[in-house]
């Protein structure tokens, strides 16, 4: 019998899980290859041999997805999955169309097809998009459990952006594990506030052992999230966190719609911000797809570190890169911060902007005068950071926000001086992320009493 022959459509992350859970030495299905979308510089490598296992000593290439259809032809493909997320559903149906039209089968598979099983209660944190709060809200579900004084480990959505095979079981939990692990700045943004917490996070390329590891010092596991991907694990309770300033998108991408249909809370954040017609809009869809999930309002307020330095001041600000660039959002925590301390003026970087910076900001028009701090590579960093040079040396910058939620400076040198906004979950009424989170919470405190 003829194996059949599989492409997986990926981004570097759900891709390689997909492969692993589902496909990896099933003998009746050859993937022949990935493509690689989203994330700059990913394509053109290969899924290496020691991860891919038997039947592929040559490992799996990874081309751009710009060459689908002549990949379909040219290695005979007969079915093709899609395996990243973020999309539109009109994009995931464009996809499916030139799939189609290429002669190929399209596939959205099961999240629970690759779900896995684990030895302790999980609780995962998704999101109908990038940029709607899931990091705050991972983080105030730690905060929970530990001062319950139950083991937390947390395990993220994967960044594999270097060599795949040193990256197949990682662990963060000080700076120097930033620093030998040569993590970007968008891998940062997500480890380092959970270090600074006193947590460990564990990610990486395969799951299975990843989860294995992060199960031997722990009492509950927690999924965190990428961008509104469903979670890799089989949730115990499932949280999605909604965004009313993007309100209907809850229902208009991939695989965010799931990720509320399945929810067993959903998190409607942001409600401080948001226009009230638009939160009670949000509440109403999420009622039409999903009316048992408890609904849980909340707030990210935004605190300025350091107010005085920024008011009154011209201030080039720099944000979040993902929630501007995948999730689409005009601005973010920084430019709300400015405005509230009363700058004179967010400065538009693209007076200023250089190299891959530049190419950013002109690839998503969309974009206010913000700077995404991008940093998937050496390249972009050092864009970055010229860029910031050169706002200097222009003397019409007098002062710089940072509004990623990590410490900027210890990565790229920052020649003006600045501050950072932070924000974190503030759950606003009734129910509270305790009351949401009940069903964990008695069966943990249970132990604990046991034991």
């Amino acid at each position: 019998m003829t194996a059949e022959r599989v492409l997986i459509l990926g981004a570097a992350g759900r891709d390689f899980h997909l492969f692993n859970t589902v496909f990896r030495g099933d003998p009746g299905v050859v993937v022949v290859a990935f493509t690689a979308q989203q994330i700059p510089g990913i394509a053109d490598r290969r899924y290496p041999a020691e991860l891919a296992g038997d039947g592929y000593p040559d490992g799996i290439p990874i081309h751009p997805e710009a060459d689908l259809e002549h990949c379909i032809e040219s290695l005979a493909v007969d079915r093709c999955l899609l395996a990243y997320s973020d999309l539109s559903h009109e994009e995931v149906m464009h996809l499916a169309s030139r799939v189609n039209a290429a002669g190929a089968a399209f596939e959205l598979p099961s999240p629970r097809r690759s779900m896995l099983s684990s030895a302790r209660p999980v609780i995962a944190v998704c999101a109908s998009r990038t940029g709607a709060g899931k990091s705050q809200t991972v983080r105030a579900v730690v905060r929970l459990m530990r001062e319950r004084g139950h083991r937390v480990a947390i395990l993220r959505h994967p960044m594999p952006y270097g060599d795949l095979a040193a990256q197949r079981v990682q662990r963060f939990a000080t700076e120097q594990d930033l620093v030998d692990h040569d993590v970007t700045i968008e891998e940062r943004e997500e480890y380092e506030p959970h270090i600074a917490a006193g947590s460990v996070v564990w990610a990486g390329v395969d799951y299975e052992a990843i989860l294995a590891e992060a199960e031997k010092d722990a009492d509950v596991v927690i999924w965190d999230g990428g961008n509104n991907d469903t979670s890799f694990l089989k949730a115990d309770l499932l949280v999605t966190v909604v965004d009313p300033h993007r309100p209907g998108h809850e229902l208009l991408y991939h695989p965010g719609e799931t990720n509320v249909r399945m929810a067993d809370v959903v998190v409607i954040n942001k409600v401080d911000t948001a226009r009230n017609e638009d939160v009670i809009a949000v509440r109403e869809n999420i009622r039409k797809v999903n009316p048992e999930a408890v609904l849980v309002e909340a707030a990210s307020p935004v605190q300025v570190d350091d107010p005085d330095l920024i008011r009154g001041k011209r201030v080039l600000v720099i944000e979040d890169g993902p929630t501007l660039t995948h999730g689409g959002m005009a601005y973010g925590a920084g430019a709300l911060g400015a405005l509230r301390c009363g700058v004179a003026e967010m400065v538009d970087p693209r007076e200023f902007a250089v190299g891959k910076t530049l190419e950013t900001l002109e690839t998503y028009p969309h974009l206010g005068p913000v700077l995404p701090a991008m940093g998937y590579g050496a390249e972009q960093v050092a864009n970055l950071e010229n860029t910031l040079q050169l706002a200097k040396e222009s003397r019409s910058v007098h002062a710089i926000v940072v509004g990623t939620p990590i410490a900027l400076e210890q990565v790229i040198r920052i020649p003006l001086p600045h501050t950072r906004v932070r924000y974190e979950l503030q759950v606003l009424g009734s129910p509270t992320l305790e009351d949401a989170l009940a069903p964990i919470l008695s069966g943990l405190d249970g132990q604990a009493v046991g034991a």
